[in-house]
């Protein structure tokens, strides 16, 4: 009778651990993940360069495969900062949440004045590099998190916008490759065109035209100049880049209205292909270059997810927890961060020999791309909506789900 007692006792014990366990995680919430691992990236960027000290602090890791060390070592500055602030730009534009998730947007936007004002004062001991080919694709990541997030531009003053001009005119002389680097320079000019500065409207006309009118393939995606590259691209870089631009040239004009329905339908089921390459543990295809960029992949879909633009066939909370998975995935091994808190060469964890001839520690902060539904409040229905599973779980556990079928646009 005291054996059963005791053993009656032990379970009620353990049940009590077991649910007092479940509610501490429970308050761990998706959007507090997120802000956790956004303020993990994010700190060593945002903190030293806004006190003037990134390039003393941050390590010079290069890829084991560089092609022109002593330059990549200049401009991978401008990279770690643009590639950051593009990713967390609108939640540094939003407002509200917990009192913590307040004070921890306090702390960032008060880096972020600190941080730019450096990066483009010849004065400061971290000012960027503005010449070149490199300097032109992190002008403009910056150029675009300035279009997210109109709250920094407005807190500059007058000198500080000035040589943010200055910095983004310099990019002019570098003429970009053709192929995706057309949307860089068009993406400068939607920054001079969104905040009403004179712009060259031919310089974001090239690249829309391009994609537009050449090089759309089929099903959702373009290729990345003349020829096609299975890839993340689409994603990186290409697709986010045109909704920008396209929605940027949109309020001066309605030139381009004859892509933007043919646009909207290409996108929606970039975003649908996206959703189904997260696989069940948040991994997904190790395919093409800069896969170092980790959780940037998902640029497209987290963008898709910001702009309230999903295909119908997507639901909010299965968008979070697909994005949930790939960067607990991607920045949770204890190996994907040095001991001072800089990212490591890899995709999950440290793996120096995927990295490409251009990667640096610069370039991997491209990851905070996928923290862009930040921006959306905590009672959006992204974040407020309870967990759902995405397709590869529901696929292989065996639930019914409908069958994938390919887009037919013709442009």
């Amino acid at each position: 009778m005291k054996y059963t007692a005791s053993v009656l006792v032990f379970c009620l014990f353990v049940t009590a651990h077991a649910t007092a366990q479940q509610k501490k995680a429970a308050v761990i919430s998706d959007r507090q993940t997120w802000l956790n691992y956004l303020d993990k990236v994010a700190r060593p960027v945002m903190q030293n360069l806004a006190a003037d000290q990134l390039k003393e602090k941050m390590p010079q890791v290069l890829s084991p495969s560089i092609d022109n060390a002593a330059n990549r070592s200049k401009v991978m500055y401008l990279e770690a900062f643009a590639r950051t602030f593009s990713g967390i730009a609108p939640w540094l534009n939003s407002e509200g949440g917990t009192k913590e998730e307040i004070a921890l947007r306090n702390q960032y936007r008060e880096w972020s004045v600190k941080a730019l004002a450096n990066a483009v004062n010849p004065s400061a001991k971290d000012y960027m590099k503005w010449d070149g080919g490199q300097p032109l694709v992190d002008a403009s990541f910056l150029a675009l998190g300035l279009i997210r997030c109109p709250w920094l531009w407005q807190a500059l003053n007058d000198t500080q916008k000035g040589q943010v001009v200055t910095a983004f005119l310099t990019t002019r002389n570098t003429v970009p490759v053709y192929s995706n680097w057309l949307l860089f320079s068009g993406m400068i000019e939607a920054f001079f065109c969104r905040y009403n500065l004179p712009y060259d409207a031919v310089r974001m006309d090239y690249g829309i035209r391009e994609f537009s009118q050449h090089w759309y393939t089929g099903d959702g995606m373009f290729s990345d100049g003349m020829n096609f590259h299975l890839d993340y691209y689409n994603s990186y870089v290409i697709q986010p880049y045109l909704a920008v631009i396209l929605e940027t040239v949109k309020q001066k004009s309605n030139g381009y209205n004859f892509f933007l329905p043919s646009f909207e339908k290409i996108s929606k089921r970039y975003a649908e292909i996206q959703e189904r390459l997260i696989n069940t543990d948040g991994s997904f295809p190790v395919l093409g270059r800069s896969i170092v960029y980790r959780g940037g992949a998902f640029h497209h879909l987290a963008d898709k997810a910001l702009r309230k633009e999903l295909p119908a066939s997507l639901h909010h909370a299965q968008v979070r927890s697909a994005l949930t998975a790939v960067i607990k995935k991607t920045l949770g091994s204890s190996s994907s961060f040095d001991a001072a808190g800089w990212l490591n060469i890899g995709l999950s964890g440290k793996q120096p020999a995927i990295a490409d001839v251009y990667i640096t520690t610069g370039s991997l902060y491209l990851c905070s791309e996928i923290f862009l539904p930040l921006g959306l409040a905590e009672n959006d229905e992204f974040w407020s909506s309870p967990a759902e599973p995405w397709t590869a779980v529901k696929a292989w556990s065996g639930e019914d789900i409908p069958a994938d079928h390919a887009l037919d646009v013709h442009l």
